[in-house]
C-alpha cells in the first residue's frame, strides 16, 4: 500500500482515478463496472482497512460526483454526492449535486464526508443535532492558487465544530491548474497534527485519539452554545 500500511483508513483525492474531470463524459464510469471502484473494493477487503476516495460516476447519462467509503472490514459501501458544484469550473453544468449528508461509523468514529467546495460552506458542515459527528473527511482538487484557502477553511472547519478534519488534496498539473497538495490531519482545535509537504507525492499518518474529543467537548462547551436553525 504505501510507508502508512499499518493504517486502518486511507483517504485518497476527489477523482483520484482522473483528477478533476468536469465534462465527464467518456470519462465518467457505472458503477457496476467501474474498474477504480472495483479496486478500491478489493484492496479494502484484502487488507481489512478502509479507503475513502471521489469518482466521477455515471447513472443513466446522469453524473455524479461520488465520494465512496469502502468499510472492508464490514463489506459495507457508502458514498455521498457532492452537494456543493463548482460552478466557476461549470462542474453545474455536467454533475448533479447530491442533496443529503453522509455520516459514516466506523471505529468508533461517527465521520461527516465532504468533497472540495464543500469546505466553503460551513452552514452544510455545521455540527447539528441531526449532525453529529466526531471527523470532517474532505477530498479535494484545490488548486495552489487558492492554497490559502485551503489551509485557512480547513483549520476553521475543525475548530467551529470541534472535530477531526482530514483534508486530502491532490498535487500536479492540470490543462487549468496547478496543484501543490498539502494534505493534512487537523486537531479540534485547529493544530496540524500532520502535513504532506508541498509538490510531492506522499502520504502522511497519525493515530486519532477519540477520548481526546470527547475531553475537549466535555470541558471547552462551545457546542452547546452554537446557533440553532
Amino acid at each position: 500500500m504505501s510507508k502508512t500500511h499499518d493504517s486502518d483508513l486511507y483517504v485518497l483525492p476527489e477523482m483520484w482515478s482522473t483528477g478533476f474531470a468536469t465534462e465527464p463524459i467518456g470519462i465518467a464510469e457505472e458503477e457496476s463496472t467501474c474498474k477504480a471502484l472495483s479496486w478500491m473494493k478489493e484492496t479494502a477487503d484484502n487488507y481489512q482497512i478502509a479507503i475513502c476516495g471521489s469518482l466521477a460516476i455515471s447513472e443513466n447519462e446522469i453524473y455524479r460526483n461520488r465520494l465512496y467509503f469502502i468499510d472492508g472490514r464490514k463489506g459495507m459501501v457508502s458514498y455521498y454526492d457532492k452537494h456543493h458544484l463548482f460552478r466557476y469550473g461549470h462542474e453545474d453544468q455536467f454533475y448533479k449535486p447530491g442533496g443529503e449528508h453522509t455520516i459514516i461509523e466506523y471505529m468508533g468514529f461517527r465521520i461527516l464526508l465532504l468533497t472540495c467546495y464543500d469546505l466553503r460552506f460551513p452552514l452544510w458542515s455545521r455540527y447539528a443535532d441531526n449532525l453529529k459527528y466526531d471527523m470532517i473527511i474532505c477530498v479535494a482538487n484545490w488548486p495552489e492558487s487558492r492554497q490559502n484557502a485551503w489551509q485557512i477553511l480547513t483549520r476553521a472547519r475543525a475548530i467551529e465544530n470541534q472535530a477531526f478534519v482530514v483534508a486530502c488534496n491532490r498535487i500536479g498539473d492540470d490543462n487549468y491548474c496547478h496543484y501543490r497538495g498539502q494534505s493534512s490531519i487537523i486537531s479540534p482545535i485547529g493544530k496540524t497534527l500532520a502535513s504532506c509537504p508541498p509538490d510531492e507525492e506522499s502520504s502522511i499518518s497519525f493515530l486519532l485519539n477519540l477520548e481526546s474529543l470527547v475531553q475537549l467537548r466535555a470541558k471547552f462547551k462551545v457546542l452547546n452554545d452554537r446557533d440553532q436553525w
